[in-house]
């Protein structure tokens, strides 16, 4: 097939601009340097002002004792009769007797699930979770409510930071799924009407304790 002058000018053209080295429009964003300021200090108030801006709710808890007296203050508010757990060390931790409405039910019948994460990245109010939690991949996406109960060391300030802290813990053997959960499940498909909790929970909580336990 004959090719047009206009065409032929064309393709040697692009031929031309792939023969060259291009600069990257912006150089200091690749390797270990970042665009974003990285914030050491003021994790907690940076990931709450993000987490709440995506409709998430956090909740700061500076004991064991303040994590147990809020989760029964949802729970009873919300009438709640049976919220899942399937994760052992948030077992031990969370006393049985003064939670009465865990694990009255299966999965199927959750009104909420309670568990682990692996990190908060503060800059874009992100949950971070992965298959290797004792709760798997199907109770946090499963339960129309997932509250997540995490520590002040897991916050990181970006994405980038985050993946190298999985790295650190995983090495070569990182989990089969990690997934970024950034505030509760939402979809625009629908005529451009903004719809939250069709692929997951309705609400999400974070529970953020100050001090290890």
């Amino acid at each position: 097939m004959k090719i047009s002058p206009a065409k032929e000018n064309i393709l040697k053209r692009v031929r031309n601009a792939l023969s060259q080295s291009v600069q990257l429009p912006f150089p200091n964003s690749e390797g270990n340097s970042s665009v974003f300021k990285t914030e050491n200090e003021g994790l907690e108030l940076k990931f709450a002002e993000e987490f709440a801006r995506l409709q998430g709710k956090f909740v700061f808890c500076t004991s064991k004792a303040e994590l147990i007296d809020n989760l029964r203050a949802l729970t009873e508010n919300k009438e709640w009769q049976n919220v899942v757990c399937q994760t052992p060390s948030l077992l031990k931790t969370l006393r049985w007797e003064e939670l009465p409405f865990l694990n009255k039910g299966n999965m199927h019948e959750a009104d909420a699930a309670i568990t682990d994460c692996e990190l908060l990245v503060a800059r874009t109010g992100t949950v971070v979770l992965s298959a290797a939690q004792a709760s798997g991949r199907a109770l946090p996406i499963y339960a129309p409510v997932h509250i997540i109960i995490a520590y002040t060391h897991q916050l990181v300030f970006d994405l980038k930071d985050a993946f190298n802290r999985l790295k650190d813990k995983y090495g070569n053997d990182l989990p089969s799924v990690v997934s970024f959960a950034t505030g509760p499940s939402r979809t625009a498909d629908i005529e451009k009407t903004l719809v939250v909790g069709v692929h997951g929970p309705k609400e999400v909580y974070v529970f953020l304790v100050d001090v290890g336990f």
